[in-house]
């Protein structure tokens, strides 16, 4: 009898163990376009949430300043 009881609280502990918790890092909805912004106070400057053409604008201009490596060599 306490064998039985044993082996069924070992599978017990066993099974509560392989029920895992979604893990999520922000509640933030990802079916937005990335363009519309996000409420933090980390946006680049000259940005303004919601504008597209903002938006692009920004991400041209960085891919060509600071990730272009033929204009950061001379």
């Amino acid at each position: 009898m306490m064998i039985r009881t044993a082996l069924i609280l070992a599978a017990l502990v066993g099974l509560v163990a392989c029920g895992e918790k979604p893990q999520t890092t922000t509640s933030a909805k990802r079916d937005t376009p990335a363009f519309q912004g996000t409420s933090n106070p980390y946006n680049a400057p000259g940005w303004t949430a919601g504008d597209k053409t903002s938006w692009e604008l920004h991400l041209k201009t960085r891919a060509q300043n600071s990730q272009n490596e033929y204009n950061r060599v001379n």
